[in-house]
């Protein structure tokens, strides 16, 4: 016996409605995905340039640490040399005493330039740290704000895949999250 199936035209209308409602479901699934893959590389972008700035401000701490520690060593000869003239001033007399007193005072004005031009070198040093790490933690907010966005886009996957409606809580949790995240450490406010 043969069978044959006679659809109404309400069944057709109630199956192009369950396919419309799938298609729905399924489109505004990609476009927040799409939308958060694109939000996530600028927060990955941001991140990175957060992290380049990092190590940019960390090398000219190390540069200015270097130049202070060479002012400090040039500050070392000078007293050495000022120590040799101060012997000098006990050990002669007459004119060429004259002379190291000379040498000695001299040495002790350079000293004092020097030892200014390294405790800026220094400051500059601590201060070129300071900005390094204060990029490293804008970098880590990047870093986290991007984290969550790829849970977000995974959450939207699984749900897309099992049709489990109760999982957008997920990934607009996840969503939120990631973009709120992304916003303070934009405005440096964590």
């Amino acid at each position: 016996m043969i069978e044959f199936e006679v659809r109404s035209p309400h069944e057709d209308q109630l199956e192009h409605a369950a396919e419309h409602a799938q298609d729905s479901f399924t489109s505004r699934l990609a476009v927040l995905t799409a939308v958060l893959s694109t939000v996530g590389a600028l927060f990955g972008f941001m991140g990175g340039h957060a992290q380049n700035l990092a190590l940019i401000f960390k090398n000219e701490a190390a540069i200015q640490k270097t130049s202070a520690s060479n002012q400090w060593n040039y500050y070392q000869a000078k007293s050495n040399k000022q120590n040799l003239a101060e012997l000098s001033l006990f050990l002669t007399t007459g004119e060429v005493r004259e002379k190291f007193k000379s040498a000695f005072e001299r040495y002790e004005q350079e000293k004092n330039d020097i030892k200014k031009a390294a405790e800026k070198l220094e400051e500059a040093a601590k201060e070129a740290d300071h900005k390094s790490e204060k990029e490293l933690h804008v970098h880590e907010r990047w870093a986290l704000a991007t984290t969550l966005l790829q849970v977000s886009i995974a959450l939207a996957a699984i749900c897309l895949l099992t049709r489990k409606r109760w999982m957008l809580v997920g990934v607009y949790g996840a969503s939120g999250a990631g973009i709120l995240l992304g916003l303070l450490g934009y405005l440096h406010l964590i």
